[in-house]
């Protein structure tokens, strides 16, 4: 009997060692506390630090992870997680301060998969987009609806609906021709924005993210771009219509690898609504303008589905466990999956790393760019594709490539000049000069050598 006991208090020991915190709802206050806690047990890893402040003056923080906190390493991709971006949608922020705890304890167990992903992935996570907004909520009394109390900022915004509104600009380009990526923003955008948004479009403007999601409550399903229909309302009424990117059946498989390692949401039937497969196209669900998903779509490098993981958009605290084991492995496999398609660097001649050079695949309407190291990523399915490399003042170079289900193809680059046309003396039919032969210096030049800008990584046009 005593060696029952003793085996007993063995397991209760090791147990301790690798449980989660305590499941439980965490104010501000805990939450910066238990960002500090993970950053304290695993420093060699992680990196805490904040994009900004709040309306009422909190901090947004983030929690890194990777082997070298602090630094982007060229071809090691950037993966985002944002929680409780409406203040009362609460599981989200629950779930990714228990995930940040689980990478440290595994990380420090010398869980392979961990370590892998943690050494290969710069992994950034964002507890709270809207501090000021769950401090309103957690307030109210059990009895008291949360639904609608807390969900905007402490300016009454509601943040999914604040981002530039880029969907018009490519709904116009589509019909007109333009192109469907990198759109510029407004020149006074950050006059029309919340504190919150703008911390979010700076953040994502200086890292080049590649993967990303949003999670939110009221509703049990992965939501993928867009979310904003072609025709937004008609008659008064909001059209729900199927309206896919140039990437959709990419968005549609990362939507599925999160509903199908998820616990339950695969089944469909949730919350009294049913999404084959745990899936939905944004607009087709219901139309929704100027959301931050389709906005990382449109104006960076960044792919981002939106998680709506619980009917309760705020869960009592004892169901908080049951929700964790049925998001964690979802959850791991997302960050995964920012391991697909190709990666490569991008120099010139002279094996300088080249910013802001353009990579289009042919067929797919939608571009990405290079970071600030060179380096550039491309999320693919599986299949046989044309890669072009362009770049102002070099000569494109296009490369065939067969991507396969597991890591990511290499393919790199080397840009070379584009050689100016000789500058030679010539006519240039001009009236007030009665045809004669201009100066050298006033002739129209037949190429010009453009400087590239160096920008933020992942940042689109200012």
């Amino acid at each position: 009997m005593s060696g029952l006991l003793s085996v007993f208090f063995h397991l209760l020991f090791l147990f301790k060692l690798v449980a989660p915190v305590t499941f439980r709802h965490h104010r501000y206050d805990d939450l910066v506390r238990t960002l500090y806690k993970v950053h304290n047990e695993c420093p060699y890893i992680t990196r805490v630090y904040s994009i900004g402040r709040s309306v009422k003056g909190r901090h947004l923080y983030v929690l890194e992870f990777s082997d070298n906190p602090g630094f982007h390493e060229p071809l090691e991709p950037e993966v985002k997680y944002v929680g409780n971006m409406h203040g009362n949608e609460v599981l989200g922020r629950e779930l990714l301060l228990q995930l940040s705890e689980f990478l440290c304890e595994e990380f420090r167990n010398r869980n392979q998969r961990i370590v892998r992903l943690v050494e290969d992935t710069r992994i950034h996570i964002m507890p709270s987009m809207n501090p000021d907004g769950y401090e309103v909520a957690a307030a109210q009394g059990l009895n008291i609806s949360r639904d609608l109390v807390g969900r905007n900022n402490a300016n009454g915004v509601d943040l999914n609906r604040n981002f530039p509104d880029l969907n018009t600009y490519i709904y116009y380009n589509e019909k007109y021709g333009g192109p469907n990526h990198h759109l510029p923003l407004p020149d006074n955008w950050k006059s029309q924005v919340e504190p919150e948004t703008r911390a979010v479009i700076q953040w994502i403007r200086s890292f080049n993210f590649v993967l990303s999601a949003n999670l939110h409550g009221g509703a049990v399903v992965a939501n993928y771009p867009y979310d904003k229909s072609l025709e937004h309302r008609v008659r008064g009424f909001r059209r729900t219509a199927n309206t896919p990117t140039p990437d959709d059946k990419l968005f549609q498989k990362l939507a599925k690898v999160y509903s199908y390692a998820h616990g339950w949401m695969h089944q469909g039937w949730n919350c009294g609504d049913y999404f084959p497969d745990g899936i939905t196209n944004g607009a087709s669900w219901y139309s929704l303008s100027r959301g931050m998903q389709d906005f990382n779509y449109l104006y960076t490098n960044c792919f981002e589905i939106t998680l709506e993981l619980s009917c309760d958009k705020f869960p009592r605290q004892e169901e908080l466990q049951r929700e964790w084991l049925g998001n964690r492995e979802a959850l791991i496999q997302f960050l995964e999956q920012v391991h697909q398609g190709i990666k490569g660097m991008v120099v010139d001649e002279n094996c300088n790393n080249l910013a802001e050079a353009v990579i289009s695949v042919s067929g797919i309407n939608h571009d990405v760019t290079s970071g600030d190291h060179g380096d550039y990523f491309r999320l693919l399915l599986p299949g046989t594709y044309t890669v072009t490399a362009t770049a102002p003042g070099f000569d494109p170079q296009t490369a065939s490539v067969t991507v396969g289900p597991g890591e990511p193809k290499l393919v790199n680059f080397q840009l070379k000049r584009s050689v100016p046309q000789a500058a030679t003396t010539r006519r240039v039919p001009n009236p007030g000069h009665g045809g004669r032969v201009l100066p050298k210096k006033m002739q129209p030049r037949a190429a010009r050598k453009k400087e590239m800008e160096v920008r933020q990584p992942g940042r689109g046009p200012a």
